[in-house]
């Protein structure tokens, strides 16, 4: 089973890390792309060619994307009866950041700096509910025990059954914040206007 997900801060109009959780591995990928401009405007529009694809004709500013790895289980049968002691799985998180590469004035190198904050804090909390997801993942299965399954594959499809669950209501959760932060009059709006000095 494999899991892809793409969240992004829209535009208007690597290294490797990795982190333990218990029965888990996180790896984390992040690349960026070049943008130049001497004026906030020009380099939200620089974002807007140059950004990660977001749709068919649409960029983004920053993009995080995710996918796990098939989990694998640690199952012990004992008199008929399957325990799952163990479920390990991966996550894969991809970050796509702009990188300024022109020099600027010091007033728009400030604004940059506000502005990349709070592009790297949205990206980051998409990355924090993807963890979130695999924590509650690995929760929901290691344990499970299931009586009369001598070949542990009812617990299997029980195991799968959550996971499956599991992912869709923390997909949920990745377009309820997205669907906040990109409200008419909502953080990304702000962020954008205030680094474009409007």
């Amino acid at each position: 089973m494999r899991l892809a997900v793409l969240t992004s801060v829209v535009a208007i109009g690597a290294l490797c890390a990795p982190a333990a959780l218990a029965g888990t591995k996180v790896l984390v990928k992040t690349r960026t792309y070049n943008i130049a401009g001497t004026t906030g405007a020009a380099l939200i529009e620089a974002m807007d060619r140059s950004g990660p694809k977001h749709g068919f004709m649409t960029h983004a500013i920053a993009q995080t994307g995710y996918s796990v790895d098939d989990w694998t289980f640690d199952a012990h049968q004992e008199n008929g009866v399957c325990r799952l002691r163990q479920a390990n799985g991966t996550l894969n998180l991809f970050y796509t950041y702009p990188k300024l590469v022109s020099p600027t004035s010091p007033a728009l190198q400030k604004r940059w700096k506000r502005f990349f904050a709070g592009v790297r804090a949205h990206e980051e909390t998409h990355g924090r509910i993807a963890r979130q997801m695999m924590r509650a993942t690995e929760k929901s299965v290691r344990g499970l025990t299931v009586a009369d399954d001598p070949h542990c594959f009812e617990a299997r499809r029980e195991a799968k059954r959550r996971i499956n669950a599991i992912y869709a209501e923390y997909e949920a959760k990745q377009i309820a914040f997205d669907a906040h932060e990109h409200r008419d009059g909502g953080p990304v709006e702000h962020l954008i206007r205030a680094f474009v000095g409007q």
